[in-house]
C-alpha cells in the first residue's frame, strides 16, 4: 500500500484550511508537481489568482497539474485546461517529494551540496516554491527578505517513506 500511495507528488495526512483557486498563464505552461509552494498575484479579472512562489507563500497545490495513474477522478489532467487547482494552506500535515534536496549557492555555482533535514526544523518555501531549510530570500539578498517561515519538519526524507518530507505547514 505505501508504493501506491507515495506515488503521488503528495499526500495529506490532516488537512486545515483549502480554497480553489486560478493558475496563472506561466504555471499553466510549465505545469506544477502536488507540494508545489504558491503565492498571490494580482488578476485584471475577478478570480483569486495564483503563482510559483518565490519565497513568499499563500499555500501549496496539493495534486500535480498532471497527477498520472488516477483516471478515475474528474479532475485528472483538468487542472491546466480549466486553470483551476486546489490549494491548501493553515496548519496541515503532508508528505511531498517536492522539496529542495541541494542548498541554493550550490545550485546556483556548484558543486552541489546536499540540503539535511532534522526533525522540528524550520521550513520556507524556496525561490521555486519548493520546500527548503534556507531562507533563500534572505541568501540571495532579495529586497522582500527575509522569508516568513511556512512550517516545520515532522519526518525526514528516508527510504522507508520513498524520501519524502514530511511537512507540517504553519501558513
Amino acid at each position: 500500500m505505501s508504493e501506491v500511495i507515495r506515488a503521488r507528488d503528495a499526500v495529506v495526512w490532516f488537512k486545515d484550511d483549502a480554497t480553489t483557486v486560478v493558475v496563472d498563464s506561466a504555471m499553466v505552461a510549465a505545469g506544477w508537481p502536488g507540494g508545489q509552494g504558491v503565492q498571490w498575484v494580482e488578476s485584471p479579472n475577478d478570480e483569486i489568482l495564483v503563482t510559483f512562489s518565490d519565497g513568499h507563500h499563500g499555500g501549496f497545490l496539493v495534486w500535480g497539474s498532471d497527477e498520472e495513474g488516477d483516471d478515475f477522478t474528474a479532475m485528472t489532467r483538468s487542472q491546466p485546461l480549466y486553470r483551476f487547482a486546489t490549494m491548501l494552506y493553515g496548519s496541515t500535515l503532508f508528505s511531498t517529494s517536492s522539496y529542495e534536496r541541494y542548498t541554493l549557492t550550490s545550485r546556483l555555482a556548484g558543486p552541489l551540496v546536499p540540503l539535511t533535514y532534522t526533525v522540528n526544523d524550520t521550513l520556507f518555501l524556496s525561490l521555486r516554491g519548493l520546500w527548503t531549510t534556507e531562507d533563500e530570500l534572505t541568501i540571495s539578498a532579495a529586497p522582500s527578505a527575509p522569508a516568513t517561515p511556512a512550517g516545520i519538519v515532522a519526518q525526514v526524507p528516508k527510504s522507508l517513506n520513498n524520501l519524502f518530507l514530511s511537512v507540517q505547514t504553519t501558513m
